[in-house]
């Protein structure tokens, strides 16, 4: 039984050492996420780089694995891959701005046909419990991919760059909300142990 309860007494300290990182690592996210928001052309330009960058990588990783296929006719396709892929980097990656503009095209389009799909579906479980925020997301999200799609390509000045920042921002009080919660149940399991 003692050992059970120093094991307690063990992982209760170390959780409050954590926790007290995670709501540190929280506030830092909600900061980058509300400087995101705060200049949504400058990250939507950083986000389409690394997007560049992680496609110039991919293509010379395709192109590469297609020469490890038994023959090169069978790897022809993949060699081909690769080459659209490396060049399609290499663009986004010197012209972010054109990049910038592509993402945002295909975010609009990708939440216009979430949306529909989102909506049927919630028709599809309706009258089950939760079925009206399915649709009410639904709408959300074809209402922002029409708005989107409807002004582009100056909805690419901030669309990117302030829906990460939205995501930072949420991601962020996550952790908080996590390292807080932790913190109190460390202090709860401590005092039962002792």
């Amino acid at each position: 039984m003692e050992n059970s309860k120093e094991a307690a007494g063990n992982w209760a300290h170390s959780a409050a050492k954590n926790a007290g990182l995670l709501v540190v690592l929280g506030v830092l996210t909600v900061i980058a996420g509300f400087m995101a928001v705060g200049s949504p052309l400058l990250t939507g330009l950083g986000v389409t780089v690394i997007v560049g960058i992680a496609m110039v990588v991919a293509g010379i990783a395709r192109t590469i694995g297609a020469f490890s296929a038994g023959s090169f006719g069978q790897g022809a396709l993949g060699f081909l891959g690769g080459i659209i892929t490396f060049v399609a980097g290499v663009i986004i990656t010197a012209r972010p701005t054109f990049g910038l503009a592509s993402l945002t095209l295909m975010l609009g389009g990708y939440l216009l046909l979430d949306g529909i799909a989102g909506a049927i579906l919630a028709f599809q479980v309706r009258p089950q419990p939760g079925w009206g925020w399915m649709l009410f997301s639904a709408v959300m999200g074809l209402l922002l991919g029409i708005f989107l799609l409807r002004e582009w390509p100056l909805s690419g000045v901030w669309a990117v760059g302030t829906l990460v920042g939205i995501n930072l921002i949420f991601t962020g009080f996550s952790l908080i909300s996590i390292g807080s919660t932790a913190r109190g149940l460390t202090k709860r399991v401590s005092q039962a142990v002792a």
